[in-house]
């Protein structure tokens, strides 16, 4: 019996830039169909699943969870549903992201004051008596004494 016209996982996986683990993944949780089986035991798998998971890992790629994935999946199945509906997920997501780089912006700020403090008041001594990792471990600042400098 001649072989099955299609592509082997590891084919899959190259062509879209995936690993195979994480193609069997989809496949356990329901994001790619089961692929039909050759001698052996073999995936194989289409056209249509190479397009397929081309948009998952574009869409995970966008940072879009797995249910969001899968919410966009079941839009593109689905020829009664408005594609509306992506783009107020995408804006949803938009937004989401939007309010992480303003956290993010806020904790490099911060980081950026710990760090000028340690520069400002490290006196280089033993770890165990350094005034900044000190403070990191109180609800009050220890004042201004010099890092690492013995509080006594």
């Amino acid at each position: 019996m001649p072989p099955r016209p299609g592509y082997k996982i590891r084919a899959l996986a190259a062509l879209t830039r995936t690993n195979a683990p994480t193609i069997r993944y989809y496949e356990e949780i329901g994001l790619l169909p089961r692929p039909e089986r050759q001698e052996g035991n073999q995936r194989r798998y289409a056209e249509d699943d190479v397009r397929r998971l081309t948009f998952i890992r574009r869409c995970r790629a966008f940072g879009f969870s797995i249910d969001q994935v899968r919410a966009l999946v079941e839009l593109v199945q689905d020829r009664t549903r408005s594609c509306a509906e992506a783009r107020d997920l995408a804006h949803t997501h938009l937004m989401d992201v939007r309010a992480k780089l303003r956290e993010l912006k806020a904790l490099e700020k911060s980081i950026a004051g710990f760090v000028a403090t340690c520069d400002a008041q490290c006196a280089g001594g033993p770890g165990s008596e350094c005034v900044i990792l000190d403070e990191l471990a109180t609800i009050e600042p220890a004042g201004n004494r010099a890092c690492c400098e013995s509080a006594v």
